[in-house]
């Protein structure tokens, strides 16, 4: 039987802790891996399509097919499915609404290298853009450490507002208000640049993960210490790429960090940036927990495909 799992199915198997510990031990084995296959292509239209497969993490009994459609102008802008398999006889264990698996994957995901990189004397968290990878990342890092305020800007206000009570105009004055700052959105044109950052502040840059989808300009990418989730990705189609930087632009990957082979933080003149593409093996972390959680509470629809 396959357990299908719908948005408010897999929120409410979300377990915070659970899923950080295996997107960390994810991180930490990740660079060994070679790159993954990710399949992605334009569609007639505003929409792209993409395939991750497969998601592979080491001691999870399964494994992780992902396909997507992305319109930037739908609610929700990503559809599509994960489907998780087992590892020895391939049954499809589960099928899991792939906007909800990766909103909280990549949002958690951020959360994590948020912290581990962010200064632990920050105390104010901006959002640029507060859609769904922004709620999904503040519950990672109100999960994490404590905020003193958390501010926020949208193209539609009202949207920030839900997020917190203190809105912004834009991405400018976000950064000049907080010592932190998570940019989540479909920008294509940059929305800071090095004068409007600070020595000792934090980015996560979010939306970079497609070719030409750029929210932080080459200069200050150029001027800060970039951490990714992978090289060659981000060289490929991710931040760097789209900015015209090449590797020496990158300072190494979050998995080197969490495995202490780079320093966290730095003491330097320069902020930090992360900017990840998203791997396939983080959908298998999330969906894993999710579905550990699921059948022990007896969540989700029960299907037979081969009946």
């Amino acid at each position: 039987m396959t357990i299908v799992l719908s948005r408010s199915d897999i929120s409410a198997a979300v377990r915070l802790d659970a899923a950080l510990d295996l997107l960390a031990e994810g991180f930490r084995a990740a660079d060994t891996d070679p790159a993954p296959l990710r399949a992605r292509t334009d569609l007639p239209g505003p929409g792209t399509a993409t395939c991750l497969m497969p998601g592979l993490l080491a001691d999870t009994p399964a494994y992780t097919v992902k396909v997507n459609a992305k319109f930037p102008g739908a609610s929700p802008a990503l559809r599509g499915v994960v489907c998780l398999h087992d590892l020895d006889t391939g049954e499809l264990l589960a099928l899991l609404d792939s906007a909800t698996v990766t909103a909280w994957r990549t949002g958690l995901a951020a959360a994590l290298a948020t912290h581990t990189l962010a200064a632990p004397s920050a105390t104010t968290l901006g959002f640029v853009g507060a859609g769904a990878q922004a709620r999904t990342t503040l519950a990672g890092l109100r999960h994490l450490r404590q905020w003193d305020r958390i501010v926020a800007s949208d193209l539609d206000p009202a949207r920030a507002a839900e997020l917190t009570a203190l809105v912004e105009p834009d991405a400018a004055a976000v950064s000049t208000a907080a010592d932190v700052i998570v940019l989540a959105t479909w920008s294509r044109t940059p929305l800071l640049d090095s004068a409007q950052v600070r020595s000792g502040q934090h980015l996560t840059s979010l939306g970079a993960d497609e070719p030409g989808k750029a929210e932080l300009s080459p200069d200050l990418l150029a001027s800060s210490r970039v951490v990714v989730d992978d090289v060659e990705l981000a060289l490929a189609g991710g931040a760097l790429g789209t900015a015209g930087l090449d590797a020496e632009h990158c300072h190494g990957t979050i998995g080197q960090v969490l495995r202490g082979e780079l320093s966290a933080t730095t003491q330097s003149d320069r902020p930090s940036v992360y900017t990840p593409v998203g791997m396939p093996w983080q959908d298998l972390a999330l969906s894993w927990a999710v579905y550990q959680q699921a059948r022990k509470a007896g969540t989700g629809t029960l299907i037979d495909l081969l009946g």
